[in-house]
């Protein structure tokens, strides 16, 4: 580009300094060692009384069981090492599914670069909303105000400005402030890396990147701890609870049993059977890897997770407060219409960033040259930049101003010949509460003062007779088509003193342009799957009432009859009370003409009446409602450094779909994680109950804590993490939300539970104590009984696979993990009952095909129940809502 920039490097001199000195990333914690990791699994109240249980079993002279009970603490804690490592990869790699950008000038030129490739001399531009990449020195600035708590402590944004005294790039030395000079770092001509731009504009130079940066002398020493997800911690709470209830029970029997006078060896036995059956050991494990599943599947459908929360959140979602540019919209403006104010009126060609169109008059006999007043104002109040590369053209900056800068090409004026003839001498950048940018520029020998912004505020800029009705009416014609309407306005001045927008009243008002963002094409089919799945979707935008509104009814938001609600409405309700704002809200599902502030105020009272909320959004002035929200959404690709920071997940698309995708597979997770839990309790809750039995009929153990732990760790522990590989059911977005606050063991669960345990449980006790009564040895009943039960668990997992859907209707190869788990569960005890010395600890023998046949089918009896359940469950259901409507 032919635009004049200060001192800066080429693309070859930064390719030598980031040679020289390193990409500009900051210093990472050092990984635990896998010695650590190890390590770490042992500290877990599970693992404590399995430990004191293998202590009592060595003192009562049982060394096998011991010696087993710690082989299996060794093998779980190679498992949950392996876990952990694979976590710490996946958490790694999906950071850099979203990087960071940085906007340099090099060889003349605005590029935007990963801002890991930023090197000492860069040439820096900072916008409001980025993170700033590195340690920078200004050479200019507009209104530049910096939030920097996050080094100073303090939360007000600090104004910077430049003056002498800062110092200066010495070379390609890193050297950002003398390190004896403690006031250097305060001087406000310095902006300092991961603080963030609240507003206005800056250029700067880079002094020091990476480690050499005050955060990353701040960082180096520093750790990173991970936090659990809190779902992960509800459910360490429900075990928790469950050892301290076993440990309870424990104590209630052996004091029972040694009142009644039992062996003391029988009664520790006994103890350590209860304390092994009720221990859920792969639980935590099989959760850990649900969610990471759950996280790169979202990844695979573009949506990135910040937040463990927002895996197990994003699918209790009951309302959707979404934005339009670039979410429900392609996010490429292509002017169609202009209209002046001697009522002319103009279409315009062309599509996207393709430049190629022409400008026409709607009527005959009118002239082109009237529009250039209005094109030069368009491309002049502007800080987007267009270029042709071999790819095609591509436009940085906002998409409005690259819309004005592609009806310049198409009037036939180059915008940089025209930027260069017309120097700048001021400008207010655009932000989204003033809703509008102007600039003053040396234009045809005067300063002359260009306005671009929303109609409604220009006309109040604008000379009284300017204010006519006529424009109004002719944005509303434009909006009620769906496009986005801008005015223009302009003034000529002797000179700027003091601040530009003192100049800013007596416009003469131009005209206005009607742009299009097309609906993106997916749209319309993800909001009525959001319908389907019970969660409403709102538009909130700043855009006029009737873009807003045609736009809605296009995708689906809003039908006829509703009307889209403004700001001016929204602030009236709120002054009348919440009761009066809440009614408001409800009434409609578009907002437009909304403030920042507003659309806080909107997901406040959202949450308040109950529902809850992910929003979306990408701006600076986002962030407080993204961070307030349930859930925050930030957009990856148009977002801002600060919204992305903000939000708990990040659609790398930008797209409402991705949205809807990621609700689906967050119900997945949800449901997959109870699907663990709940083969996981009722097996154990039938191995407690096949204990208690032995106890209540005073017979032997049925099994042995040897086989117990076999039956958990080595069986089942294959068959639960296999669950968390269930793919979804396709009924996920029918089914209503889940209610945010609803326990995991919600009556259903505990129904099903309590109902498979009993049958679990009462049947292999019958069986056992079948087995002794027919003369049957103790340990042949034990090893019938053992394998009954593994097959208990093969069937059981697919009773599991669903809550509601009965196993005949679901694809019985959709989880092949599962299938593999259940033949690796069976064939594993099988082989045990051949293989020298681990049939001998476990006390297993071979068994016949008929006896094997005989235990599936006693097996099979567990999926009758289940089924029956199932059926009840739908039918009462159904006419229980009959009944109630």
């Amino acid at each position: 580009m032919s635009t004049a920039f200060p001192e800066h490097l080429t693309a070859d001199q930064a390719k030598q300094r980031l040679s020289k000195f390193g990409s500009n990333t900051l210093p990472e914690a050092k990984p635990p060692k896998l010695i650590g990791i190890f390590v770490r699994q042992f500290i877990s109240p599970f693992i404590y009384v399995l430990f004191v249980a293998a202590l009592v079993s060595f003192f009562l002279g049982q060394h096998i069981n011991a010696f087993f009970i710690f082989a299996v603490l060794i093998l779980n804690a190679v498992i949950g090492t392996i876990q952990e490592f694979s976590a710490e990869k996946a958490a790694s790699a999906l950071k850099e599914m979203v990087p960071s950008y940085a906007y340099v000038i090099r060889d003349n030129k605005v590029v935007k670069i990963n801002s890991a490739d930023l090197v000492v001399g860069d040439l820096v531009k900072l916008v409001s909303g980025d993170k700033i990449p590195a340690d920078i020195r200004l050479c200019s600035h507009d209104d530049l105000q910096v939030d920097e708590s996050m080094i100073t402590g303090e939360s007000m944004a600090v104004e910077k400005s430049l003056e002498p005294g800062c110092l200066v790039l010495e070379g390609d030395r890193q050297k950002a402030v003398n390190d004896t000079d403690d006031k250097g770092r305060d001087k406000p001509c310095f902006c300092y890396a991961g603080t963030v731009v609240m507003r206005g504009r800056g250029l700067g130079h880079v002094i020091a990147t990476g480690e050499n940066t005050e955060i990353g002398k701040i960082a180096s020493d520093v750790g990173h701890e991970q936090t659990k997800p809190p779902l992960l911690l509800r459910i360490e709470t429900f075990t928790l609870r469950i050892t301290y209830g076993i440990l309870l029970l424990i104590a209630l029997i052996f004091i029972i049993t040694l009142i009644r006078g039992d062996n003391l060896g029988s009664v520790f036995l006994l103890a350590v059977a209860l304390a092994v059956s009720a221990i859920p050991e792969g639980l935590p494990a099989a959760i850990t890897v649900a969610l990471a599943i759950g996280m790169r599947r979202m990844a695979r459908v573009k949506v990135i997770i910040r937040n463990l929360l927002a895996v197990e959140a994003l699918g209790s979602c009951t309302y959707i407060a979404s934005d339009k540019t670039g979410t429900l919209t392609v996010n490429e403006m292509t002017i169609k219409n202009i209209c002046l104010t001697d009522n002319s009126r103009y279409q315009v060609s062309g599509q996207g960033l393709n430049p190629e169109g022409e400008i026409s008059a709607c009527e005959q006999g009118g002239k082109i040259a009237r529009v250039e007043l209005l094109v030069v104002a368009g491309l002049l109040a502007n800080e987007a930049y267009l270029e042709q590369s071999p790819q095609g053209w591509s436009g940085q900056g906002d998409m409005v101003d690259v819309a004005f800068l592609l009806l310049a090409h198409k009037y036939g004026l180059d915008y940089q010949t025209t930027r260069k003839a017309c120097p700048e001498l001021g400008q207010i950048p655009y932000e989204s509460e003033n809703a509008y940018c102007a600039s003053v520029n040396l234009y045809r020998g005067k300063n002359t003062v260009f306005v671009k912004g929303s109609v409604e505020k220009l006309l109040t800029m604008c000379a009284p007779e300017q204010a006519m009705a006529g424009v109004t009416a002719q944005a509303n014609a434009l909006a009620a088509r769906g496009q986005r309407v801008l005015g223009l306005a302009y003034r000529q001045v002797d000179s700027i003193d003091g601040q530009l927008d003192q100049a800013l009243h007596g416009l003469t008002f131009i005209g206005l342009v009607g742009m299009i963002d097309p609906l993106r094409p997916e749209v319309p089919d993800a909001i009525a799957e959001c319908k389907q799945a019970d969660i409403n979707v709102a538009m909130i935008t700043g855009d006029h009432p009737d873009t807003a509104l045609a736009l809605a009814r296009e995708a689906g938001i809003a039908d006829r009859k509703m009307l889209a609600v403004t700001g001016e409405q929204l602030a009236q309700a709120y002054r009348q009370g919440k009761s009066s704002f809440s009614l408001c809200i409800h009434g409609s599902n578009v907002f437009a003409r909304v403030s920042p502030h507003q659309k806080k105020q909107i997901i406040d009272q959202l949450m308040h009446d109950g529902d809850f909320v992910a929003v979306t959004g990408d701006g600076v002035n986002d962030a407080p409602a993204l961070t307030q929200a349930h859930v925050g959404i930030a957009m990856g690709l148009r977002g801002t450094d600060v919204a992305r920071e903000s939000a708990d997940i990040i659609l790398t698309d930008d797209n409402f779909a991705s949205i809807v995708q990621g609700i689906r597979q967050g119900r997945v997770v949800y449901n997959n994680i109870r699907k663990v839990i709940f083969l996981l309790i009722s097996t154990g809750a039938a191995e407690i109950l096949l204990v208690l039995f032995s106890l209540l009929f005073s017979t032997p153990l049925p099994l042995f804590p040897l086989q117990l732990l076999w039956l958990n760790l080595v069986t089942n522990g294959i068959q639960d993490v296999a669950l968390a590989f269930e793919p979804a059911e396709g009924n996920e977005l029918r089914q209503q939300a889940r209610p945010p606050d609803e326990a995991i063991f919600n009556p259903l669960m505990i129904e099903r539970v309590l109902i498979n345990a009993l049958v679990m449980g009462t049947l292999a006790f019958s069986f056992f104590k079948w087995q002794l009564d027919a003369g049957v040895a103790e340990a042949q009943a034990r090893n019938l009984t053992l394998l009954l039960m593994v097959l208990f668990e093969n069937v059981h997992v697919l009773n599991s696979r669903s809550e509601h859907l009965s196993i005949f209707r679901q694809y019985f190869f959709g989880n092949k993990f599962l299938l593999f788990g259940m033949l690796a569960a069976q064939g594993i005890h099988i082989a045990a009952m051949y293989t020298p010395g681990l049939k001998d600890w476990l006390a297993l023998s071979p068994v016949t095909l008929q006896q094997w046949t005989m235990l599936l089918l006693i097996a099979s009896i567990l999926i009758v129940v289940d089924e029956g359940h199932k059926l009840y469950h739908k039918r009462f259901l159904s006419a229980s809502r009959e009944n109630f409507l």
